[in-house]
């Protein structure tokens, strides 16, 4: 099952179901309908059966018309947090591990980077067994709610920014019932947009590369995460094909398991708190970072994969930052 988020004719964002090429609207947003499913000890899928309605929309006018909204949001955009893993596919460390290492060292000197160490602890420890505990991934924050744009909608990049890239992944999306258990919702293609240049002049500048927009979507994908998925991302500009590459995911490609990602994240209390919801990036494969590419304004971004219906497509837009003012009380 393929649920998306829209604005409907009385201007309301509520959930839908993915029929083809038609979306057929439930009656509140997808959050109330998966809290009151955590709540209840419900499946999703069961729960969805007290919010349909007779209302049927086009998906394309919902893209076109630009109704389409993240497929999943929070009340108190606060409460929705970002946060990610790297290192997590096999390959990704190639091109991560190249922006981090000294450009001058010596061949027979040259020492692993921290990345590529990283990268091996994922590979050597990264898919336990169900009583062990695995490796511990690199993880990052990458914002709340706030920061969350809309598929087919501008992810910004701002004027103190060095650069503004795209990564093409999925992400695992989590709601945190009343008592504080913690529910998968499904399974999303995400561009988790980041600043490479500005990683790159020193790993330890990752944790401010990451405070970007980001968008995930058009649809979350309700269900176990296939073994493998294949998909492909490509920029586009002045509607010509800039670069394009595949990627394959799925634990068949990964050197964590979800479930590894996961333990990781959710191990810390404050993850753990009633009625938050959770956009977790399970990594990136590939990078057109890695290839010499640098975006400009204007230009798309489109994701794709065999278990989504549609695209993840985004336009890069350059925005002035407001420098901020700090009074003293």
């Amino acid at each position: 099952m393929h649920i998306v988020q829209v604005e409907n004719n009385g201007n309301e964002v509520v959930a839908a179901v993915v029929n083809g090429d038609e979306l057929e609207l439930l009656s509140q947003p997808l959050y109330t309908i998966a809290l009151q499913a955590a709540n209840s000890g419900n499946k999703l899928v069961e729960s969805l059966a007290d919010f349909r309605t007779s209302d049927i929309m086009s998906y394309d006018t919902a893209i076109r018309d630009g109704r389409l909204r993240a497929p999943i949001t929070h009340p108190e955009p606060a409460n929705l947090l970002l946060t990610g893993t790297g290192l997590t596919h096999l390959g990704s460390a190639a091109p991560r591990s190249q922006m981090h290492a000294a450009e001058k060292a010596e061949p027979k000197t040259a020492q692993p980077t921290d990345t590529q160490r990283m990268f091996d602890l994922g590979v050597a420890g990264g898919k336990p067994t169900s009583d062990e505990v695995g490796a511990q991934p690199e993880w990052f924050y990458k914002g709340t709610g706030h920061t969350l744009r809309a598929p087919f909608a501008e992810i910004t990049m701002p004027d103190f920014a060095l650069d503004g890239g795209e990564e093409a992944e999925l992400a695992g999306i989590y709601i945190v019932n009343d008592e504080g258990r913690i529910y998968r919702v499904g399974f999303s293609l995400a561009n988790e947009f980041s600043d490479h240049v500005t990683e790159k002049q020193n790993y330890l500048y990752l944790a401010h590369s990451k405070l970007r927009d980001c968008s995930i979507g058009p649809e979350i994908f309700v269900g176990d995460l296939p073994e493998e998925v294949e998909g492909s991302v490509s920029l586009h500009r002045n509607g010509d094909q800039l670069w394009q590459r595949a990627f394959m995911s799925g634990e068949k490609h990964m050197c964590h398991s979800v479930s590894n990602l996961e333990y990781h994240h959710f191990k810390y209390a404050t993850f753990c708190q009633p009625n938050q919801l959770h956009i977790h990036f399970f990594g990136a494969a590939v990078l057109s970072f890695g290839d010499g590419i640098a975006l400009e304004d204007g230009d798309e971004m489109r994701i794709e994969c065999d278990i989504m219906t549609r695209p993840l497509s985004n336009v890069l837009k350059r925005t002035p930052a407001a420098k901020p003012t700090i009074e003293t009380l």
